[in-house]
């Protein structure tokens, strides 16, 4: 961990390497008691890992397509996955047995659990003529999956937008109490559907590039875009206010929302095509730390050779995980200079200044 201010503070993280994987990775998550890590890349094979020591426990065997997407249950029993394979599975956590597939008509770009995980959305690409879509499916935990309808009991449809172009869901996740379906979209902007009926009740614009992964904290009162366009911004999800813009000179491809000091981490990095061409400093492939209230960046942590495609940040804050186009995922456990670090008060470091002088 490299802060830009103090030298005192200069002090060196050594991650554990996860090398589980054969291909970039598209996504790491944290179940929601932090001991679980699960990661996916494009080798069509998920896995899971201990949070505290990195040791690889299982793979989720039996998709044909890069993994987009993946969810954990509130209580790590059930796990969904969607896939480019068109389909999006539901597996038994513990086992890392196949419950039951569910076939999409294009490729399954994300997944997310309901409250109380008796439901799950899920988003869909455009395929021939068929437009983008989102689907909920019902899984009861106490029925048998076998009995679980492949069709889903909701679909609603994207259409294109007004010039014809077709616009393409990026993420999808449930807002507390499951009063909205939330979905992001590669034009920019964020959407909330009812859950029951489908109706869009809700339509805002954040960013003018495609927004690449959205993250929210753990009590779901506040969510982090992240974006092509350089940006990431965090906003009151009651409202949908914007209140912090964090910015960048690279595209941001993923954040996450620190939950125990008021701090934001941002991966990103050059896009994957030119990487060949750039040193890894040159690059950019750092994990970019910012105040989550000043907008200020105050440390860097170097390691990947390629763009960082995936964050997660532990539920205790001990830890962080990031994934990268170069197929490694890191295991990072912050130091005690971290941890025990006091954030700066600008009114309080002025009055020291002025009783210095």
């Amino acid at each position: 961990f490299q802060p830009h201010a103090s030298k005192q503070n200069d002090c060196t993280m050594r991650p554990i390497l996860l090398k589980g994987h054969e291909r970039s990775i598209t996504v790491v998550k944290y179940n929601y008691d932090g001991d679980l890590l699960f990661t996916a890349s494009k080798d069509h094979v998920p896995s899971v890992w201990r949070g505290e020591n990195g040791a690889r426990l299982g793979t989720f065997n039996g998709h044909k397509g890069t993994i987009w997407d993946l969810d954990c249950c509130r209580f790590s029993r059930r796990l969904l996955t969607a896939s480019a394979d068109a389909t999006s599975r539901l597996w038994d956590c513990e086992t890392g047995a196949c419950l039951k597939t569910f076939p999409h008509r294009g490729p399954v770009r994300g997944v997310a659990w309901a409250d109380g995980a008796q439901m799950f959305a899920t988003i869909s690409d455009p395929f021939v003529e068929h437009n983008a879509k989102i689907s909920v499916y019902d899984v009861p935990d106490k029925e048998s999956p076998n009995s679980y309808s492949e069709t889903p009991r909701l679909e609603i449809d994207i259409p294109k937008s007004n010039d014809g172009k077709r616009i393409n869901p990026t993420n999808v996740a449930f807002l507390n109490l499951n009063e909205a379906i939330f979905v992001t979209f590669d034009n920019g902007c964020i959407r909330l559907y009812d859950p029951d009926n489908g109706d869009e009740i809700e339509e805002i614009f954040p960013h003018e590039k495609k927004i690449n992964r959205v993250s929210f904290n753990k009590k779901k009162t506040l969510f982090i875009t992240s974006s092509a366009d350089f940006t990431s911004k965090l906003y009151d999800i009651v409202d949908l206010k914007h209140l912090k813009t964090y910015k960048t000179d690279r595209p941001v491809n993923d954040a996450v929302i620190s939950e125990h000091k008021d701090h934001i981490l941002l991966g990103g990095g050059q896009e994957a095509m030119s990487v060949t061409t750039t040193a890894g400093k040159v690059g950019k492939f750092e994990t970019r730390f910012f105040h989550l209230v000043y907008e200020t960046e105050f440390g860097i942590v170097k390691g990947h050779f390629g763009p960082i495609n995936a964050l997660a940040i532990s539920p205790n804050g001990r830890s962080y995980a990031s994934g990268a186009e170069d197929g490694y995922v890191r295991l990072h456990f912050f130091d005690k200079s971290y941890l025990d670090m006091k954030d700066p008060v600008p009114e309080e470091a002025e009055e020291e200044q002025k009783e210095e002088q």
